[in-house]
């Protein structure tokens, strides 16, 4: 059998270790093909057997689409992990939210005695996890578009938080964006269930396809814990927390614990994160925003005084939501960078509204205009949301929130 893996980053590398533990593929040929290895990496993929692919490689490049026509068989580590895991699995995917909700899942779980695992884009790849896994296992995936695309399994519990458009630059539309989430139930039995938000169409849409029981989660009806009680900033994040807690408490986890762990978590890095306060006025890092309607929840996290630096490539989104969050009370001053600039002063439009040519400078005219409009005794923000991707001047959203944060540390009074 002539195995191909598609991609060798991180996820690719589990791969090729797992193959070689695997009775399964023992003397299988294994190749490697990766663009950094190899230009014409995608050339050959008909002559292999099986190719594993990673998330990052779309299914519609052209010389998949034929290889697929012509018989190879594709799959993934996610497929894999479901084909081979043991215990328990709870799917978590949505545009926004899902590092935040199956950390915090994962926590309550983990607080209330469970014998529980994190991985998927979050924790380590899965695949590295399968020997520590047993019957009595839980593992909590967060799920992304990518990784659901194609998959023919589905987990026991599925999460569906709020759906809306995103990767428009990878996906060829946002039907097919849609149709990949859904994967998450469409393989589900009649013995499994969905929790999702009923309030997001979308979400309900996925949601109906499931066989199983479908629960709907309605946060305003939610009374273990409320909004203010949490750590986290913003009512996304009070979403997201009550759909971790309605998950565990169906996991017969004691309601006290799971106030507990929603009420003392803080959040993850790069996502509304408090980086430092200085004369009176915070910094807020929420790198790990890549579309319109995630800066636009940031707007809206604050009640008092804010300035929000945002920009970067576009991915194909309407920006509606940033022209109806640029209403909210408490945004004083939008200072734009990157490649986006002039779709997003648009949506800002009768706002006070700076372009600045990098993100040190950027902070700079947000640090100048909250100094000089502060008033004695205010607390203002600083809040770095840059709704959109980070490709136009950086790796990826962590390595642009390591820079914020170097740039913002270095402020002096």
């Amino acid at each position: 059998m002539k195995i191909a893996i598609l991609g060798f980053g991180k996820e690719g590398k589990s791969v090729l270790q797992f193959l070689k533990k695997s009775q399964r593929y023992k003397g299988a040929q294994i190749a490697i093909l990766d663009q950094n290895r190899d230009k014409d990496y995608l050339k050959y993929l008909g002559d292999y057997d099986l190719v594993i692919k990673s998330p990052g490689v779309p299914y519609s490049l052209p010389e998949i689409v034929r290889a697929r026509a012509n018989g190879v068989l594709f799959t993934s580590a996610t497929a894999l992990f479901f084909d081979h895991a043991q215990g328990l699995i709870i799917g978590i995917t949505g545009t926004k939210g899902k590092g935040t909700t199956a950390m915090l899942l994962y926590r309550m779980l983990k607080s209330c005695k469970k014998n529980v695992h994190l991985a998927g884009n979050i924790g380590i790849p899965m695949l590295d996890m399968l020997p520590k896994l047993n019957k009595n296992s839980i593992v909590v995936l967060e799920l992304s578009s990518f990784q659901l695309d194609h998959l023919l399994f589905s987990p026991r519990i599925a999460v569906v938080l709020d759906i809306f458009p995103d990767h428009l630059d990878v996906h060829t539309s946002f039907d097919e964006y849609v149709e990949a989430k859904a994967q998450i139930v469409a393989n589900q039995g009649r013995a499994d269930v969905v929790f999702y938000f009923p309030a997001n169409e979308l979400a309900s849409s996925v949601a109906k396809r499931s066989h199983g029981k479908k629960i709907a989660i309605k946060p305003e009806r939610f009374n273990l814990f409320y909004r203010d009680d949490m750590r986290m900033l913003g009512a996304h994040n009070f979403q997201n927390a009550v759909m971790a807690a309605s998950v565990a408490l169906y996991l017969e986890c004691a309601p006290s614990k799971v106030r507990a762990a929603a009420c003392l978590f803080r959040g993850n890095p790069l996502r509304l994160e408090h980086i430092r306060v200085l004369r009176g006025i915070s910094f807020y890092n929420d790198s790990a925003s890549t579309n319109p309607p995630a800066a636009a929840a940031a707007i809206r996290a604050f009640d008092t005084p804010t300035v929000l630096i945002a920009g970067g490539r576009d991915k194909g989104f309407p920006y509606d939501t940033l022209h109806d969050a640029a209403s909210w009370p408490a945004l004083q001053y939008i200072v734009l960078v990157g490649e986006n600039t002039l779709k997003l002063k648009k949506s800002f439009s009768g706002k006070d509204v700076t372009i600045a040519r990098s993100l040190e400078k950027a902070v700079s005219a947000a640090w100048r205009y909250a100094l000089k409009k502060r008033k004695k005794g205010e607390k203002w923000n600083i809040v770095y949301s840059p709704g959109a991707a980070s490709f136009d001047m950086f790796k990826n959203y962590t390595e642009r929130g390591k820079a914020f944060n170097r740039i913002v540390k270095k402020l002096e009074i």
